[in-house]
């Protein structure tokens, strides 16, 4: 029979062996019974950003890791880590306040791209900024300013890593007239074969940072794979494209000890 996990967070919400909880920010308003699965279960899985480090206090396994939790939707931590462990990240910085600020146009020439540093996802709250008009819009009443080199190119990467292994690979391809490839930005997604050391370089920052749950978005520019940003909350688009059934592949990875 096969074992079944517990969640809190909806995720996994389709598959058969996962019993998801719901996340109750009091504690309390979870049941005896189900304080006492969460008390007894030797992993929860997707505990929300709230709860990881709060599991990783007492000592209870997560899946995905509390390390994968500290960088969600965080691009200034994102870009820290890259840095700090030396993998290929385009020429990055975060200017706070007004006085920094000002300090843009001395690290960055146009174009270059601006984001919000924390809290979006599908291409939202990414900027190319083409001149002193745009940098003006980007940082008004703006405390932190996030900067990154401009890449010129016309795709990039999704490589998903989930417990160490490399479960999917795919090319998104800009629409005409954008710079984002994000499907939700009008990009399309191709499923030609994609590079082994872009698959290899996901699977090695994934392991290097401790991430076991995330898509990994690279492009290859002069030549070099370098990882634009890490997705832990990455869309399902691409599975659907190749035919994977998400849910049944995440059943089978728990059923077999893979996660």
């Amino acid at each position: 029979m096969a074992r079944q996990v517990l969640a809190l967070e909806a995720r996994l919400r389709s598959c058969r062996n996962v019993r998801t909880l719901g996340v109750h920010p009091n504690f309390t308003d979870y049941s005896e019974a189900e304080v006492r699965l969460i008390r007894d279960a030797a992993k929860i899985y997707y505990p929300t950003a709230f709860y990881a480090d709060l599991f990783d206090a007492v000592g209870k396994a997560t899946f995905p890791s509390y390390r994968t939790y500290m960088c969600v939707q965080d691009k200034i931590k994102q870009s820290a880590l890259f840095q700090l462990a030396d993998l290929p990240h385009p020429k990055t910085r975060v200017f706070y306040g007004k006085r920094q600020r000002a300090k843009i146009r001395e690290y960055f020439s146009y174009p270059c791209v601006a984001k919000e540093p924390r809290g979006s996802a599908m291409g939202r709250g990414v900027f190319l900024i083409k001149d002193d008009t745009d940098l003006d819009a980007y940082t008004r009443d703006r405390h932190v300013a996030y900067i990154q080199q401009y890449l010129p190119i016309d795709r990039d990467i999704r490589v998903v890593v989930i417990g160490g292994r490399v479960v999917h690979a795919y090319w998104r391809i800009a629409g005409k007239g954008e710079f984002r490839t994000n499907v939700a930005m009008g990009g399309r997604i191709s499923l030609d074969p994609v590079p082994a050391a872009a698959r290899s370089l996901a699977r090695q920052a994934a392991q290097t940072c401790g991430w076991d749950d995330v898509g990994m978005d690279i492009c290859c520019h002069d030549g070099r794979h370098t990882i634009l940003e890490a997705n832990m909350k990455y869309g399902k688009e691409g599975f659907r494209a190749a035919g994977i059934d998400y849910f049944q592949m995440m059943e089978q990875m728990i059923d077999d000890g893979q996660i």
